[in-house]
């Protein structure tokens, strides 16, 4: 055994290229995982890719997003879920078996696989020694054709762990303190490892919180070494025998290594609008609460609800604030029910929502106007709750039932004598919700509702290009600015040209009417372009409204890809040039092809009359794809 655990499983998996940091390699991917909002693309683009079955060692279709059924579009997307995973060979866990990270991590995860997901949290299966990362709809459809899925190969963040968390602290202040560390870009071109004592006294549930918000880092993955803690949880699964030990070597060099001592940590809290905004909880006591949710796929664990239902057991939620709690999967749900402590939380006055993503994503439970919304989840973007004004704030589950008990936000540590959670020696297995793919595929009929349209592809790349700049953002514009997430929006994700008119709504109401009429366009932003989500309708929909690319100081990972899948130009600029671009101006860039290939393109601002040079930082498989105008245009070559 050598090197890091993430360098071993790369080992295990690698099918191109070298392990040298920053180059490009290509690794077999065992498993995969879409959910609704995202899968419905990703299969159309499987079935436009041509194969008869999944290629992958296993793959699964999880409906936990689109679950809130306002009109036809969720149903049909479902129906048209179920039917393409049974004619394809894919799993399909039904809606109300629960969020797909935590039903994963029960009941397919298993350490050292490698698992692609169409999420970006999928690397909450880091908690059990996976490496596990969120793409693209389209790079996970290439996958599950049998495809190596290609990346940079990471550096290696070490976090050493040392102590052992104190009462009413819990992983969700492990991230966030380290959040308040690194930032959101602390965690770009590197999957953070986890290692050192501390490791030990941390469950699999509270591994996965962990590994989960590292996507909030900006990290590729996160991952946990693979331990008595990660057997003792499968074999409450009845899965032990997936189970094998994995931990980094003795001598394991990694690029840098962040000392965290869990006994120093104290309760943590992210303010608005950023989940690196971190303070203590103390400094903001006292602050007003109107709501509180609980769940998500970071925080909706066994052990996070049975510790959220003895907090509150036997007191009743403040008068001035509303509760909100999600379990994370019918599995939990049931446990929860015959434990009781379903009703204890019902019974201190919470309102009990699906066992889905909800309000995460802006489905349901939006906060009232310029309210304080207490969240045990993993992102607080302005406007994602789908309430614009609101103040999201994102601390654990203990801090969320302590601020529902008192209205304010509520240090934990103040309620006295903590609850202690044991975790259970047998879960209750039962997995008549995940229907397995249908034995005669060939009599599978695939089923499609009108709301349903084929994935955007362009042309192949032309040598030159005249844009419009529709539109200058700043830093840290996320995928919820670009495509908004919400009850209103998700239902539109099959389909393209109706999501396409929301493009950038919450930024600029006008910009869908105003790229239609300005024919092929240029998006300019800063530094961290594209970050959050991993939706790839971030692109598609641009692209269907003349986007043909986009300038930033730098980009997010899964963005960037993103962008290149679809043809878009991801070009990186100067903070000088950024500055000097605005609303309008028009750009020249010309020899596309040959720019593209030396991957710098020199860019004429007609309107004032200058040039700069742009950037483009892909590998030489993207330079192709780009040529050919795409990822599914570039397959398509490559097959014939």
């Amino acid at each position: 055994m050598k090197g890091t655990l993430v360098e071993q499983i790369l080992q295990e998996h690698l099918v191109e290229g070298d392990l040298k940091a920053g180059d490009e390699i290509g690794i077999r991917i065992d498993q995969t995982l879409t959910q609704d909002a995202t899968g419905t693309m990703a299969y159309l683009q499987l079935e436009a890719i041509g194969i008869d079955r999944v290629r992958t060692e296993l793959s699964v279709s999880y409906v936990d997003h689109n679950t809130l059924q306002t009109g036809f579009e969720n149903a049909d997307d479902h129906r048209y879920l179920q039917s393409v995973a049974a004619r394809y060979g894919v799993w399909f866990s039904r809606a109300g078996n629960g969020i797909c990270h935590q039903v994963h991590l029960e009941r397919f995860g298993a350490p050292g696989k490698t698992l692609l997901g169409s999420d970006s949290h999928t690397p909450t299966g880091g908690g059990l020694g996976m490496l596990a990362i969120g793409a693209g709809g389209l790079d996970v459809a290439v996958a599950m054709a049998g495809a190596p899925y290609y990346l940079a190969t990471p550096r290696v963040l070490g976090v050493r762990l040392t102590g052992q968390l104190s009462p009413w602290v819990s992983a969700k202040d492990v991230i966030l303190a380290l959040l308040a560390r690194l930032s959101v870009k602390g965690g770009v071109g590197r999957v953070v490892e986890y290692f050192g004592p501390g490791v030990d006294t941390l469950t699999v549930p509270e591994r996965a919180t962990i590994t989960n918000m590292g996507a909030e880092l900006g990290a590729t993955s996160s991952i946990f070494p693979s331990d008595e803690q990660t057997r003792r949880f499968l074999s409450a699964q009845d899965r032990e025998d997936v189970w094998r030990p994995l931990q980094a070597a003795p001598d394991a060099e990694y690029e840098e290594i962040v000392e965290l001592d869990l006994s120093s940590l104290e309760p943590m809290i992210a303010q608005p609008h950023s989940p690196d905004r971190v303070v203590p909880v103390s400094e903001l006591a006292g602050t007003p609460v109107d709501q509180v949710c609980i769940g998500s796929c970071t925080n909706s664990s066994y052990k996070d609800m049975m510790t959220v239902a003895a907090t509150v057991a036997g007191k009743t939620v403040h008068p001035d604030t509303a509760l909100m709690i999600s379990p994370g999967s019918r599995q939990i749900l049931l446990m929860m029910t015959a434990s009781g402590a379903l009703s204890d939380i019902i019974g201190a006055g919470a309102r009990l929502l699906e066992t889905a993503c909800g309000p995460c994503i802006g489905m349901g439970a939006a906060p009232g106007s310029g309210a304080v919304s207490l969240r045990s989840f993993n992102r607080n973007f302005e406007g994602r709750s789908g309430t614009a004004d609101a103040g999201i704030y994102l601390t654990s589950p203990e801090t969320c039932a302590a601020s529902a008990l008192t209205g304010v936000i509520t240090d934990p540590r103040t309620l006295g004598e903590a609850p202690h959670v044991q975790m259970p020696e047998h879960f209750s297995v039962d997995d008549s919700m995940i229907l397995p793919p249908a034995e005669k595929p060939e009599d599978v009929e695939v089923q499609r509702g009108p709301n349903i349209r084929p994935a955007p592809r362009r042309e192949p790349m032309q040598d030159s290009l005249e844009l419009t700049v529709l539109l200058k953002v700043g830093d840290n514009i996320t995928t919820d600015h670009i495509s908004p997430a919400g009850a209103a929006y998700l239902p539109l994700r099959s389909n393209v040209p109706a999501l396409a008119e929301h493009v950038f709504e919450r930024v600029d109401p006008e910009f869908a009417r105003r790229a239609t009429e300005s024919g092929p366009s240029v998006i300019v932003g800063g530094s961290n372009y594209g970050q959050g989500s991993s939706r790839e309708h971030a692109a598609m929909a641009p692209l269907h409204l003349g986007v043909r690319a986009v300038l930033a100081v730098s980009f997010a990972r899964i963005h960037l890809a993103n962008l290149v899948n679809f043809g878009i130009l991801p070009l990186t600029i100067s903070e000088t040039d950024y500055n000097a671009l605005a609303d309008g101006h028009q750009l020249r860039i010309e020899a596309l092809q040959d720019g593209i290939q030396a991957r710098k393109l020199t860019v004429s601002n007609l309107s004032i009359g200058t040039e700069f040079t742009a950037s483009l930082e892909v590998t030489d498989r993207q330079v192709h794809i780009l040529q050919a105008g795409g990822l599914l245009n570039y397959v398509g070559q490559a097959a014939q």
